[in-house]
């Protein structure tokens, strides 16, 4: 099997600020080479307060799942704050290849940063 379970993302911002077309976001992406469904759980940690935990998404067998982070709500509701630094732990049930990126609209010439997980 290709990929890992556990992977680390430690830059994660996400801006408020949105244009005519574009909003500031980022997203986990997770491609899942395998037959079966990878259960996929986030964390998120923060400089300054407790984490955030029970976020998660299912990514199908031999498929992508580009988890928008200013989309998902974990189990009690809670979303991941914009303006605030944090960190995110990616755990699966089964081996995943994961990619963090980042669409940042704060100047009118976007810019669009990714990077693969550790």
């Amino acid at each position: 099997m290709k990929g890992k379970t556990e992977w680390i993302i430690p830059d994660g911002f996400m801006s408020d600020t949105k244009s005519e077309t574009y909003v500031s976001h980022e997203a986990v992406c997770v491609l899942n080479l395998n037959e079966q469904p990878a259960r996929v759980e986030l964390e998120i940690y923060f400089e300054d307060r407790e984490p955030l935990l029970g976020f998660s998404a299912i990514c199908e067998g031999k498929r992508c799942n580009h988890i928008r982070l200013d989309k998902i709500k974990n189990a009690d509701g809670n979303e991941i704050p914009h303006e605030v630094p944090y960190a995110i732990y990616v755990k699966s049930d089964i081996p995943v290849v994961v990619q963090h990126s980042r669409m940042d609209v704060t100047q009118p010439n976007m810019t669009l940063m990714t990077t693969i997980a550790y």
